[in-house]
């Protein structure tokens, strides 16, 4: 990995990890204009879609951060490994934790051209909620046997 595609992979952990209402609007010096982003629940195209899911994201749930445990660049992509904590703001208590992976390529410019979210939606945070947990794990130990 080139020394500016490491700046790219520094600067892109770093906006995640001080990520806030007020940090969205570092957003364009992040993200290409046209940055295609996936996750379990999303699959957008361009700064305004990708803001509003992160706008959407701090009216769903209190004090949400990312923690990135490891990053690893090859080329203009990267991976990187990261722990998504929360609280939820009704139906669950305490705070609350996803583990995920996400890849990333970056253009020219260092830009976040597309990032990929992969996290299990079932595991990770269905079986958290009160009713439907219970269903979801009792659905997950049939499944085992």
């Amino acid at each position: 990995m080139s020394a500016s595609m490491e700046g790219a992979l520094a600067r892109l952990v770093a906006f995640y990890e001080h990520l806030s209402i007020e940090s969205l609007a570092q957003l364009g010096a992040v993200y290409a204009p046209d940055a295609h982003f996936k996750d379990p629940f999303n699959e957008v195209e361009g700064h305004a879609a990708i803001l509003a899911i992160f706008e959407h994201m701090f009216v769903q749930v209190d004090a949400p951060r990312f923690v990135v445990l490891e990053s690893l660049g090859q080329g203009q992509q990267a991976f990187l490994t990261w722990e998504f904590r929360f609280r939820m703001k009704r139906l669950v208590s305490g705070e609350q934790c996803i583990r995920g992976a996400t890849h990333v390529r970056f253009d020219g410019q260092g830009r976040v051209v597309l990032h990929r979210d992969y996290w299990d939606a079932a595991e990770e945070l269905y079986e958290k909620l009160p009713l439907l947990g219970a269903f979801m794990r009792m659905l997950r130990r049939a499944s085992q046997r």
